[in-house]
């Protein structure tokens, strides 16, 4: 994975990267099963540090028994790139500031 230089981040800026996150891991979930099949779904993005910055995205589903041949722990892992992905795309387009 590419490093991204980047300025340290304000607390607003941690709290809409998080939403950001969580936002694109709900998405993800839902456009792959229906709402009314969905009896739980638990997201916590939590951010540590600052210069590193440590991003934990958590996913729990729980889906109807109907869904019992669907693949949760594939949706839950895909549902977790999706936020990863959301998130650099959100850093890379934050104005960069040059340190020199």
């Amino acid at each position: 994975m590419e490093e991204l230089r980047l300025p340290e981040l304000t607390s607003e800026q941690i709290e809409e990267l998080c939403l950001v996150a969580e936002e694109a891991a709900r998405k993800y979930v839902t456009s792959k099963v229906p709402l009314k099949r969905i009896e739980a779904l638990n997201i916590s993005i939590e951010a540590e540090g600052a210069k590193p910055m440590t991003l934990t995205v958590d996913v729990d589903v729980t889906l109807s028994p109907l869904m019992k041949d669907f693949d949760v722990q594939k949706l839950v892992n895909e549902a977790v790139k999706e936020a990863f992905a959301s998130v650099e795309k959100y850093l890379r387009n934050m104005p960069c500031h040059s340190q020199k």
